[in-house]
């Protein structure tokens, strides 16, 4: 998001985080919030009444109260207020803010629970399992297979193996993945969840699996390194021969051998 849309976020998120420690139930919150964006979605004509900012902040509230009231609680109803009292630079910001208050109640509601590492460690899982099956990349593609069977398909790969938010999580993802790859949906989901915990992801590429140990020493290298808590999701690839690859949101720190090698090879070439 940029610009105003930005600030709205930030707003919205706060506000997201006051109701949650005032009692309200994170579950109940994201689907609810979830049942608003696939209205919003559906209706670009709302979209744009409830986000022009020529109509007065009340009459977008009512707006609010008409279309949403007796269908969720107050908490989300008040929520979706605030949302359409902001400043956005696209309705479709909007809808997209909406989303990411549901997927941070999800984890909220993780949270509360003492599994938040749980949920997002198998969502990453679950993740990297689609990204290398070609099967279920196309199964989640698929443009012919309705939301509901790609959703009953995570049930049946996750229920019984998975926390219930990573499965109501990915299930959602599947059926209502708003124009995006899966797996792109799936990685969303997870930059949320870091911004729940309000730490960072690092995705952690490896030749052989790290020890308890070495990931204890990973861990707090890159928290002083970066000056607070770091979740680390470990990727296993052999082809990078040895070392680590550390990716930070867009900063890579690489010290495999593989890197090293291709470093040469540009050197000779060069």
């Amino acid at each position: 998001m940029q610009g105003a849309s930005r600030s709205a976020l930030a707003h919205v998120r706060s506000e997201l985080g006051r109701r949650l420690s005032e009692g309200a139930d994170a579950a109940d919150t994201s689907r609810e919030l979830f049942a608003a964006v696939d209205v919003l979605d559906g209706n670009a004509g709302l979209r744009r009444a409830l986000t022009d900012s020529t109509h007065d902040a009340s009459s977008r509230a009512g707006l609010v109260d008409t279309v949403f009231g007796g269908k969720v609680g107050d908490p989300v109803l008040a929520l979706l207020r605030e949302v359409s009292s902001q400043r956005w630079t696209k309705d479709r910001d909007a809808s997209d803010a909406v989303e990411e208050l549901a997927v941070a109640s999800a984890f909220a509601a993780a949270d509360r629970r003492g599994r938040i590492d749980e949920v997002e460690e198998q969502l990453f899982r679950f993740e990297r399992t689609v990204a290398g099956s070609a099967d279920l990349r196309d199964a989640f593609m698929d443009r012919q297979r309705a939301g509901a069977d790609k959703a009953s398909l995570v049930h049946a790969l996750l229920d019984g193996k998975a926390e219930p938010e990573t499965a109501f999580l990915a299930a959602r993802g599947a059926e209502h993945p708003r124009g995006r790859r899966y797996e792109r949906v799936l990685e969303d989901y997870l930059r949320v969840a870091a911004s729940v915990r309000q730490q960072l992801t690092a995705i952690v590429t490896v030749a052989t699996p790290l020890t308890p140990e070495q990931r204890d020493r990973l861990a707090r290298a890159l928290h002083n390194l970066y000056g607070r808590e770091v979740m680390t999701n470990v990727v296993i690839d052999p082809e990078v021969v040895g070392g680590v690859r550390v990716q930070v949101g867009d900063e890579v720190i690489d010290g495999t051998i593989l890197s090293r090698l291709e470093n040469v090879r540009r050197d000779m070439a060069g």
